[in-house]
């Protein structure tokens, strides 16, 4: 067996165990998501945890979109009013 067939099975090892690594993952947390649904569905304040997931999911909305969508001020604007402020601040 020469080293680079033996490189390839490594290579091959690894990517069959990442695999399956992300399988198991993927299934632990589809087991944990349908335990939480299922102790969701069998509560009575179903409406009013609707309205709150509703409440909640556009605050964070408003937050996400306060954080990207404003547009920082221009670099050499807030280097501007840092001069104003000190000439001001030298001639007092």
């Amino acid at each position: 067996m020469t080293q680079e067939a033996g490189r390839r099975e490594g290579l091959d090892e690894q990517a069959v165990l990442l695999v399956a690594g992300l399988a198991d993952l993927a299934v632990s947390t589809l087991g944990s998501a349908l335990g939480a649904v299922r102790g969701l569905l069998c509560r009575s304040d179903i409406p009013e945890l609707a309205v709150e997931a509703k409440r909640d999911l556009t605050a964070r909305g408003r937050l996400v979109r306060d954080r990207y969508a404003a547009v920082p001020p221009a670099h050499l604007e807030v280097l501007a009013r840092h001069v104003v402020a000190r000439q001001a601040a030298d001639d007092d």
